[in-house]
């Protein structure tokens, strides 16, 4: 899993997981929500948006569009 984060006012980087080992997607997936979450949740200002790329590449980022408190999905492949 690659992931990387930088804080700031009101928005953070995505964060991006490839999984090579599909029985650990959903452990990959939370964590990288998780910590989208801790950054969220103090100011209250955005959901997250994961999106698959493809079966082994998402993106998950902070997002105005998706409510707080929420998460959605979208799928490009």
């Amino acid at each position: 899993m690659h992931t990387q984060t930088t804080e700031r006012s009101q928005a953070t980087e995505p964060l991006e997981v490839r999984v090579t080992e599909p029985g650990r997607l959903y452990d990959l997936l939370d964590h990288a929500e998780a910590q989208l979450r801790r950054v969220a949740v103090p100011q209250r200002f955005a959901g997250i948006l994961v999106t698959r790329h493809d079966p082994g590449r998402y993106m998950l980022a902070l997002s105005d569009t998706v409510p707080f408190g929420e998460t959605r999905e979208q799928i490009l492949s």
